[in-house]
């Protein structure tokens, strides 16, 4: 994906614009336990590996702050649980 991918630590969002579109991931915090709440792509973007690439840079953020990580959110638990070394996030 060639689009980036920005965190707004204010609204708990990873976001990226694609076509005009945005998509998302929406997170909640407690304590050093980030909570993957909502992968939103749109139809519209839809198909083109944005929710993964999202997933995976949400994940990553948390890996570097040292977080552990609850994927409420079912996308954000299928993509941790096909990339396994992503599993030792997992709170």
């Amino acid at each position: 994906m060639d689009n980036p991918i920005q965190h707004d630590a204010k609204t708990h969002r990873f976001n990226t614009v694609v076509d005009d579109v945005t998509g998302y991931v929406e997170y909640e915090m407690a304590g050093d336990v980030m909570t993957i709440t909502h992968t939103i792509v749109p139809s519209a973007i839809g198909g083109r590996g944005i929710a993964g690439a999202l997933v995976k840079v949400a994940l990553d953020h948390a890996r570097s702050e040292g977080w552990k990580v609850v994927p409420q959110c079912s996308y954000a638990d299928t993509w941790m649980r096909k990339h396994p070394d992503y599993e030792g996030l997992r709170a």
